[in-house]
């Protein structure tokens, strides 16, 4: 199993690519599709809008909640294609993170122009 901070910097490193051909200013499917090629090619397994259903409980409610990317079922990528991240961006994440029990997580907005300030890693 490879480390945390290596998958990290494997989801990283196909962000960058992704960003580098298409640029800022796309909606987020777009990016996500794009991610998922790039993720699937070098060999991770990558569930896209896994759904996330919410326990109260004893009940198991299906709210509609979704994972952007479960990548390894260790990391949970947030994507989004917006001016700039706000705190409830931030807290979706990590709220999604809880729920899964995923340790990891990115938060990536590809409305940037340099990647590398459109990418935040949390950690639980």
């Amino acid at each position: 199993m490879k480390s945390y901070n290596t998958i990290s910097y494997d989801i990283r490193g196909a962000a960058f690519r992704v960003h580098s051909k298409l640029g800022p200013g796309l909606l987020e499917s777009a990016y996500e599709a794009c991610l998922v090629y790039e993720l699937r090619k070098i060999g991770y397994k990558v569930e896209s809008q896994k759904s996330l259903p919410l326990s109260y409980g004893e009940v198991y409610l299906d709210a509609g909640y979704r994972i952007d990317l479960l990548i390894d079922d260790l990391v949970i990528i947030e994507l989004k294609s917006v001016k700039e991240l706000q705190d409830i961006h931030t807290a979706q994440l990590l709220t999604y993170m809880r729920l899964s029990k995923v340790s990891l997580g990115l938060l990536m907005n590809f409305n940037v122009r340099n990647m590398q300030h459109g990418i935040k890693r949390y950690v639980l």
